[in-house]
């Protein structure tokens, strides 16, 4: 049968091993499981044709599992025990919960921007929230996560946000709601803008340093400054540099151009082009912009951490560890274990980090599977190995299987081409993705526990992107391209909600798990496990890789490989018919898209272009690296573009325009195929269908690349085709070959051909005429080049000459290629050397027929020829050596030295003339030489073949002393002559006084040399018997010394007197002594023989041991003696521990030795040659452990009689308990007898376990008699189990086990506290057991049955408990049926049914006590504080009561009781009543008194804490918390009291709060300006609350809505305030109160609202007037300017900041009396009067600047008489208009205008007039130069 699919079960895990329960039935989240596939033997042969097989049925789920058939077994390829590996750490608690890395720094300079500049005012420096300081960033993105401000509140999320910025913290409704209001009042602003931002409401611009600026900041730029504003919105002058320090560079692209493009961070100032970005912008972004790197925190930045190397022993301990922690010992089902995932994912389980053994490289850690490369185990067959390594399902073969389009990829890409290995633990996950590239990935379970995954299928990429991003919004905004980087989680339930279809797979050992492009998958590990994965790609998988190639290049992501590349490859390569129309589809879009591009860079102007460098090796992918596109990342194969002024630099075609700023015409394309070689592999790729479709049309056949489509472009005067372009290039380019050459024409028209060489099949005829211009030029410019070179050559020169080959190569052309006139020139170069050619052929054909110096004058004309010729070089060899020749010959006649001229020499020379067949005069002499050469040599060889005479030799030697040439025989013949005179000198030196010598050991060994020369000797000598007798002589000597002065054996001393007595030496001194010492060595070997035959005592053998020493020489039997004492003195040590066995002295416990030792000894003592006493004493022990170990066995065997018996009945355990006993004391004292002996004895040990075992029978037979307690029965079980196992069979020990087991049960049954372990059926069998028993336990038994009974009589109460209605049952009974079934009822439905009914009423009660006692005080019992509870809410009603019947009562609404007293107090607003101590005011001092609800109502400003201010201390309980009380205790099984009661309080508090809601609403809707009625209504409302509360009950949803009435009251008291109050109200008070009043949603037609909205409208209107004319520089007149300062001084609304800057722009300054511009100033140092730059003629600031005005002093910076005649006449005073603050001025100011007056009449220059003139008066306020080094030189200083 075929592959079949299986639904696998449901679940999101479809079962489990390895220590997991199976899956149950349930659904934990819903998932629908993915297919599951069996294939058949056949069907698995193929993995890609399988895969392609069930595709359809398996794509529509993104994932499947394979199981394979039952015979697929691979082995485990790695080493268990030495293999180790590298782990990362998982924080799984933050794979989904977790903030994103925002940086604080940059989120607080953006909020402080934001505050300033739209709400006018300064941000908190420290906030705080629960004792620590509250980050804003986390709580914004936070509230960012879960959808903004209004849905947390919505959806109640304030939980969820306050455990992301404080996780592991405890949450309550108290910090939630304290949470809701900080974000409300520090953020709810800042994310309107954030919102608005992100719509593009706000319109802003911000541009690069080429001409921007930045609007937000303040930035202003101009050709001479750039400014901008610092922290304090203060000024900073930044003085202008060069060019270059301002250009921005891009961080990406490192290029400062198109800087109109380019953001700047505003944080770092870092540069970024918007195409530059990832993903790229569109637009410029609104509002502020901040980098990345600013954005994104490095502290908060999440990723998995390299962690430790483990074994997977070690590894296995830390995982078993993690799973007992979360799980314990028990096991686990899967369910449990995705439940627990989730949760910990989601943040709600605390903590968790785990090890994964991710990413593993197999090519350096090794892989599962077998390969060759690797070592096999002994284990594992070597077929089986073999036959695994070359499977197909081998991960490491699949990449690179037939059909796989990776096959052709070159390099081990890891994860890609070589898999990787994964070791997983519990929890760790592999988190959202998909493959690279999109590619399928193929994952199998080597072993251990399942895994879990999840699959989102491949045409639901973009639903589930959406879902992630809106999930997740603020992670997606710090990292954009978050999910490329594999550590984010989602829930796959949410995504199941948003409609994203999810499926599941649970892989098990031995599964495949495929997933398929595009497919998001992720998950988790359920335990322990090894799995391995990689990736593969067939055919179909050719337009998923186009579109992750198209993913790399919008997310600027370097890919893994060139996909363009790719598919070329494979194009070139060879495939079957079911990879074409994949392939074709694929090269016809990239085709298509080259075609596009590179025709569009052409109509731009882009007409330069190259080919790029080929390829070493074009038939596998990435053997050489790319260029790679600096904007998008992507590798360049098919084409680039490049500019000279960038080199090394290229961009795609896409982004040639982002490359440089350079024109169109200076860039330049790069391809790889022109458009003809892409139409022939797309040819390549239909080859299958154009066979099949043989019989079509041309027009069928024909593909979408081979239509031409014109190609135009607009030119001067219209537009022109690319082809008409091509026509006239090729007429061009024809008459260029015609006319003579040109090298400017061909240069012009090969340059001119670039824009058509790219292009398709069209372009031919281009290519080959661009073909034939090249090689034209070529030739053109070598014929050039070579005919200059041979008119300008000259034999002095160093210039090298024209190879002839080089000249036929150049006119080889029949015609030229080109008209090019100097190739006749070159012709008649040619036709001269022909000529010499033939006369040098000539004479080396002829050679002998030449003298020496006609072959010179030949070679010297053809060294001056320009062209060189070869056979030139031929002639110069052979004169040379000619040359060489003769100069060897006379260099040899020459020399004078004997032997000086090697006769090798001479012969050489003799055969070279020969050779060369030429007639020289040397060669006579030469042959004379070697004449006499050869009469020496013949002498010699007689000589040496008869080397008996010395003299002879001598007289030869002498004739031939002066030869000059070096004959080797007479050399020969000298050398053994001198060795033989050297060896006789030798010999005489040595034999001088041989016999005095000392040293006679030197003298043998120069002896022996000598005699071994003497053999070597080539020339015979008389004096070799000689040396023989000698050496003998001196060998015997030095063997003499060894004698006397150490010990020689005496055989050794009798050989050494027979040798001397041979050499007649033996009388001489030496030798004489050694003979004495002879006689001595006789003597004593003639005693020790005697000795060794008697067996004489120890002391004799030591006395001759001590005589031996004396002798000098070693006798024959001194070995043997002493061989006979060492072997006794052993025998003794070993013999000493049983001599001393009754000793004291000797230790006890080295007393213990083995009788057969003992043995041993006897046995040795008969071999000793030496006499010993210790014999004797040795065989009295052994005898007396012998009889010892007889009765020892003796008593075993009575033993063994009693172990055949079975006890039965009372009667037979009491008889055999004595005779146990009397056996056990028998044993006890022979085992003490055997230890007496000291000996190792083996029937010890029998003994000592055969009384173990009678005393544990005895003790256990005595159980039979009494009641034994469950540490005794246990105590004999732990002895039974050390008892020996030899008696264990015995009838007696298995009686007696049986016994006790049955007791140590029965002694369990009876313990209360086991009773709910024992079912009573099982009780009652288990005492007809104790029938079959041989040992009788009556006592234990007769508690077994009482038990039985108890249980019974309780199992009758309890059924006439549960046959009573649920109002009869009580309380008590239901305690006393709980506490008696504990003790004494066993395991049965009544004893869980009344523990369950039990501890529901428990908890029920426990949780009303929890609630009430808040209010109530713990000492009260339940039902009392129920009561009060109860009476209290009662006593509130009368209050509403009160106010709606308009009766007169007394009812203090603080403790809601009646005032009898005669102290109260009555409010003067409202008229109630209150007890002075609630109220805690005096009567004498309530003149007025006005109750504490009627201030709070009138409030403007209401407490943080709201209307919970006026509660007491304790906290009344929630309306819904007692509804669910009420609810729940319906379920229990009895009706309490406190049921009752409370049942009657929940009515009573809904009728409550339903009358409070009544009147809040009221407050809600009203819109009239009169507040004193809605004042009166909450004041009302606020009381019956109180006194709700006072009783102890609230209601949280009446509380927030009455909590909005008040705010809303609040804000209407401050609106009023505002229109009423006598001081303006600012602008931005206006504009915050109308956005609280937003928040609050007030409607708009609220009369406040209104009035408030119009006030604005009007400040707003004016101030963006103001604001314009602050900064025009002087263009609007100053009365106009005035006027506008007046109508503002008019408005409703306060604007002094704009009011400030009218004023100011109304001062003038400098001499030209002009208000503040953008021109540069400068400040004096005396009087502070700021001064234009140009007006006071200075181009830069000094350090210290005086005014002329202060300096009028002849030394002074500029005295008078510097200043030009211009620059006096024309030193006129201006008139400035007054202000009105001016026209009011004193009298005083007219006392200086005297003054002035005065000074006008003196004889000053103007210019001097002028000065005085400028002057300050001195009651303005200075600043030091100190203080002003920060500010602008445009600031200026206001007078007072």
């Amino acid at each position: 049968m075929g592959g079949r699919t299986r639904k696998v079960e449901k679940g999101v895990l479809g079962g489990g091993s390895g220590g997991l329960l199976g899956g149950s039935d349930c659904e934990s989240l819903n998932v629908p499981s993915g297919p599951v596939f069996y294939p058949s033997e056949e069907e698995f042969k193929d993995p890609l044709k399988y895969i392609y097989k069930i595709r359809p049925e398996a794509e529509p789920y993104g994932i499947c599992k394979i199981v394979p058939p039952v015979s697929w077994k691979p082995p485990f390829a790695l080493d268990m025990e030495s293999f180790t590996f590298g782990t990362k750490t998982q924080a799984i608690h933050q794979l989904q919960a977790r903030c994103a890395p925002c940086d604080p720094k940059t989120f607080r300079l953006e909020y402080n921007r934001f505050l300033e500049e739209h709400c006018g005012k300064k941000a908190r420096k420290r906030i705080v929230f629960e004792g620590q300081d509250l980050d804003l960033c986390k709580l914004f993105n936070a509230v960012k996560r879960y959808g903004g401000y209004d849905n947390v509140a919505k959806m109640k999320k304030w939980g969820d946000v306050f455990r992301f910025i404080r996780p592991g913290a405890k949450i309550s409704a108290c910090s939630k709601h304290v949470l809701a209001q900080l974000y409300l009042e520090h953020l709810i602003e800042y994310e309107e803008y954030f919102c608005q931002l992100n719509k593009g409401k706000v319109k802003s611009c911000k541009r690069g340093i080429n001409g921007s600026k930045k609007c937000e900041l303040g930035v202003e730029t101009s050709g001479i400054k750039r400014r901008r504003k610092n922290k304090e919105g203060d000024r900073v002058e930044i003085h202008k540099v060069e060019d270059k320090e301002l250009d921005q560079i891009c961080e990406q692209c490192k290029s400062g151009f198109h800087g109109d493009v380019m953001l700047l961070c505003d944080r770092c100032d870092k540069g970024w082009h918007t195409y530059c970005l990832s993903p790229p912008l569109m637009t410029i972004p609104p509002g502020n912009w901040y980098c990345l790197e600013c954005l994104n925190s490095e502290k908060d930045s999440f990723g998995f951490v390299p962690g430790k190397q483990f074994s997977i022993e070690a590894f296995r301990r830390v995982a078993d560890r993690v799973k007992k922690k979360w799980f314990g010992s028990a096991a686990t089902s899967w369910v449990q274990v995705e439940k627990k995932f989730w949760e910990i994912v989601e943040g709600s389980a605390g903590e968790v980090e785990v090890m994964y053994g991710s990413d593993l490289d197999t090519s350096a850690y090794g892989s599962g599977f077998p390969r060759q490369i690797d070592q096999r185990p002994p284990s594992v067959d070597i077929d089986v190995w073999n036959e695994y390594c070359g499977s197909p399902w081998n991960l490491n073969n699949l990449p690179r299987l037939q059909g796989s389009m990776l096959r052709t990829v070159h390099q081990n890409i890891a994860g890609v081409m070589v898999p990787w290995l994964y070791l997983g633990m519990v929890f760790s996950a592999f988190c959202w993705h998909f493959e690279d590239h999109c590619f399928y990935s193929m994952n199998y379970h080597h072993w251990g526990e399942p895994k879990c995954w999840y699959s989102v299928p491949g045409n639901e990429t973009h639903a589930f992107e959406k879902v992630m991003r809106d999930s997740l919004p603020d992670l997606f905004e710090a990292q954009p391209d978050l999910l490329f980087q594999l550590v984010t989680m989602l829930n796959p339930s949410v995504l199941k909600e948003k409609g994203v279809p999810v499926y599941s797979i649970i892989q098990e050992p031995g599964n495949f798990v495929i997933t398929f492009p595009r497919s998001y998958h992720g998950g988790f590990n359920l335990g322990l496990n090894c799995a391995e994965a990689v990736n593969f790609a067939p055919a179909d998988w050719l337009p998923h890789g186009g579109f992750g190639a198209e993913l790399y290049r919008q997310y600027h992501r370097v890919p893994v490989l060139s996909h363009e590349e790719l598919l070329c490859v494979v194009a070139k390569s060879e495939f079957d018919s079911e990879v074409s129309p994949y392939l074709k589809e694929e090269l016809l879009r990239i085709y298509n898209n080259e075609r596009t591009w590179r025709e569009r860079l052409w109509r731009n102007g882009i007409i330069r272009s190259s080919r790029m460098t080929p390829r070493a090796q074009p038939d596998y992918v990435g053997t050489e690296e790319d260029p790679m596109c600096i904007i998008c990342q992507q590798l360049l194969y098919l084409s680039a573009v490049s500019c000279n002024c960038r080199p090394s630099t290229y961009v795609c075609l896409e982004h040639w325009e982002h490359l440089c700023e350079c024109k169109p015409n200076k860039l330049r394309l790069q391809y790889r195929h022109t458009l003809a070689e892409l139409t022939g592999l797309l040819h390549e790729a239909d080859k299958f269908y154009l066979v099949e479709a043989a019989d079509d049309s041309h027009s069928q056949r024909t593909t979408s690349s081979e239509k031409q489509v014109v190609l135009t472009k607009k030119v001067k005067g219209g537009h022109v085709t690319h082809l008409q372009l091509a026509e006239e290039w090729i007429l061009k380019s024809c008459k260029i070959l015609e006319h003579p050459y040109s090298s400017q024409a061909y240069v012009s028209a090969i340059e001119e051909a670039e824009q058509f060489l790219w292009a398709g099949s069209e372009m031919d005829l281009v290519r080959e005429m661009h073909t034939s211009l090249i090689e034209a030029r070529k030739w053109a410019k070598s014929v050039r080049n070579c005919v200059s070179k041979l008119k300008m050559w000259s034999n002095k020169s160093d210039s090298e000459r024209i190879p002839m080959n080089c000249v036929n190569e150049l006119l080889k052309f029949s015609t030229p290629p080109c008209n090019e006139p100097r190739h006749i020139q070159l012709k008649e170069y040619k036709e001269e050397a022909d000529i010499l050619i033939q006369e040098i052929n000539s004479a080396l054909a002829l050679w002998s027929e030449f003298s020496l110096d006609d072959l010179e004058i030949l070679y010297t004309k053809a060294v001056d020829l320009p062209i060189h010729i070869k056979e030139t070089e031929q002639l110069n060899l052979k004169l040379s050596a000619l040359k060489v020749w003769v100069d060897n010959v006379r260099n040899c006649l020459s020399q004078k030295a004997p032997s000086s001229v090697e006769v090798d020499m001479l012969y050489k020379l003799q055969a070279e003339i020969l050779e060369k067949q030429i007639q020289l005069p040397e060669a006579d002499r030469l042959n004379d030489l070697i004449r006499q050469v050869e009469s020496c040599r013949s002498r010699c060889v007689q000589i040496l073949k008869d080397l008996d005479s010395l003299k002879e030799i001598e007289q030869f030697l002498g004739e031939w002393e002066d030869f000059t040439v070096n004959v080797p025989e007479l050399g020969l013949l000298r050398k053994y002559y001198s060795d033989t005179i050297s060896w006789m000198s030798r010999f005489d030196l040595v034999l001088l006084n041989v016999q005095e010598r000392e040293d006679q050991g030197k003298l043998v060994n120069e002896l022996t040399c000598i005699q071994q020369d003497a053999l070597l000797l080539k020339i015979r000598v008389d004096e070799l018997p000689r040396i023989e007798l000698e050496l003998n002589k001196a060998r015997s000597r030095v063997k003499a010394f060894e004698v006397l002065h150490g010990k020689m054996s005496m055989v050794f001393v009798q050989q050494l007197m027979s040798e001397a007595i041979l050499l007649q030496i033996e009388k001489e001194k030496l030798f004489v002594d050694i003979s004495q010492r002879h006689a001595g060595a006789v003597l004593w070997e003639k005693k020790a023989q005697e000795l060794l035959a008697t067996k004489a005592p120890m002391s004799e053998f030591e006395d001759i041991l001590r005589a031996s020493e004396e002798i000098g020489i070693i006798p024959p039997s001194l070995p043997e003696v002493k061989l006979a004492v060492s072997t006794a003195k052993q025998w003794l040590s070993k013999c000493k521990p049983f001599l001393f066995q009754g000793s004291s002295s000797f230790p006890v416990s080295d007393s213990c030795h083995q009788v057969g030792k003992l043995k041993e000894l006897v046995l040795e003592s008969e071999d000793l040659k030496v006499h010993l006493e210790e014999r004797s004493l040795l065989e009295r022990v052994l005898k007396k452990a012998i009889e010892w170990e007889q009765e020892a066995s003796s008593l075993l065997q009575d033993v063994e009689d009693l172990w055949l018996v079975n006890i039965v009945g009372e009667g037979a355990a009491n008889s055999l308990k004595p005779r146990l006993e009397h056996h056990a004391l028998s044993i006890e004292t022979a085992v003490a007898a055997g230890v007496s002996l000291g000996l190792k004895l083996n029937m010890v040990p029998k003994l000592q376990d055969a009384c173990s075992m009678l005393k544990w029978c005895i003790h256990l037979i005595s159980f039979s008699s009494l009641v034994p307690t469950h540490k005794e029965v246990e105590m004999m079980l732990e002895d039974a189990d050390n008892l020996p196992g030899t008696y264990k069979s015995c009838a007696l020990w298995t009686s007696l086990f049986d016994g006790l087991q049955w007791l140590r049960k029965s002694i369990d049954i009876l313990d209360p506290n086991n009773h709910g372990q024992f079912e009573v059926s099982s009780v009652d069998r288990h005492i007809l057991l104790a029938e079959n028993l041989y040992v009788p336990f009556p006592l234990v038994i007769g508690r077994l049955q009482d038990a039985v009974q108890n249980h019974n009589l309780w199992l009758e109460q309890v059924h006439l408990f549960l046959g009573l209605s649920l109002g009869d049952r009580s309380w008590n009974s239901l305690l006393q049926l709980k506490e008696h079934g504990t003790l004494n009822a066993f395991s049965c439905v009544e004893l869980q049914k009344v523990l369950f009914e039990f501890e529901k009423v428990k908890k029920w009660k426990e949780q009303c006590a929890e609630l009430v006692k808040h209010s109530s005080g713990k000492e009260n019992s339940l039902l009392n504080a129920l009561t009060k509870l109860k009476e209290a809410l009662e006593r509130s009603l009368e209050v509403f009561n009160y106010h709606e019947t308009g009766e007169s009562r007394y009812l203090c609404l603080c403790c809601a009781s009646a005032i009898e007293d005669p102290d109260l107090l009555t409010c003067s607003v409202c008229n109630d009543s209150f007890h002075s101590h609630c109220t805690e005011t005096l009567l004498e001092d309530a003149v007025l008194f006005v109750c504490q609800y009627c201030d709070f109502v009138n409030r403007a400003k209401l407490p943080r804490g709201g209307c919970s201010a006026l509660r007491s201390g304790k906290k009344p309980v929630a309306l819904d918390e007692l509804k669910v009380l009420l609810s729940d205790a319906n379920d229990l099984c009895l009706r309490t009291e406190e049921w009752k009661i409370l049942d009657q309080i929940v009515v009573n508090a809904h009728d409550s709060i339903a009358c409070v809601m009544e009147l809040v609403n009221f407050a809600l809707s009203y819109t009239n300006p009169n507040l004193d009625v809605v004042k009166q209504k909450l004041c009302f409302a606020l009381k019956f609350l109180q006194a709700i509360s006072v009783s102890g009950i609230c209601d949280d949803e009446a509380d927030l809505k009455f909590e909005l009435a008040l705010a809303r009251n609040s804000w209407k008291i401050r609106a009023d305030k505002l229109l009423q109050s006598s001081e303006k109200p600012a602008l931005q008070q206006i504009q915050h109160h109308l956005h609280e009043g937003l928040v609050m949603k007030i409607p708009p037609e609220d009369y406040f609202t209104l009035r408030l909205t119009e006030m604005k409208d009007m400040g707003l209107q004016w101030a963006d007037t103001a604001k314009q004319v602050s900064v025009d520089g002087g263009v609007l007149g100053l009365d106009r300017v005035f006027a506008l300062i007046y109508e503002g001084e008019c408005l409703p609304v306060s604007c002094e900041k704009e009011l400030k800057l009218l004023r100011d722009r109304s001062m003038l300054y400098c001499i030209c009396r002009r208000p503040y511009g953008q021109r540069a100033m400068i400040a004096c140092d005396k009087c502070d009067e700021w001064y234009h730059f140009d007006c006071v003629k200075i181009s830069l600031a000094p350090k210290v600047y005086i005014c002329p005005a202060c300096n009028s002093c002849p030394d002074g910076d500029m005295p008078p008489s510097a200043l030009t005649a211009h620059d006096r006449c024309s030193a006129e005073e201006p008139h400035t208009p007054l202000r009105r603050s001016e026209l009011r001025r004193n009298s005083s100011k007219k006392v200086a205008a005297e003054v002035e007056m005065n000074i006008k009449q003196r004889d000053f220059s103007n210019f001097e007039r002028l000065l005085w003139r400028q002057r300050k008066p001195f009651r303005r306020a200075a600043r030091k130069r100190s203080q002003l080094q920060t500010l602008s030189p445009f600031f200026y200083v206001q007078d007072n």
